[in-house]
């Protein structure tokens, strides 16, 4: 199972990847906009945190391909 799926990712190009990302982040905006519960939880939390997110998340990519 493991093989075929590092088999699918080497398939995979930038473009590829990047309509991942924004699918992702469009599910994200779709979840919170019909579930007002899960609005209220984002608008409760001080946009700090979801900037520590970013930096802390991005931080491995960055390092390895600026850095490495």
């Amino acid at each position: 199972m493991i093989k075929i799926w590092k088999r699918g990712l080497k398939r995979l190009g930038v473009l590829d990847i990047a309509l991942i990302k924004f699918s992702s982040m469009a599910l994200i905006l779709f979840l919170i906009t019909i579930w007002s519960g899960a609005m209220d939880l984002v608008h409760s939390i001080h946009w700090g945190w979801f900037l520590a997110a970013v930096i802390v998340i991005g931080a491995v990519p960055f390092y390895k391909v600026y850095l490495k």
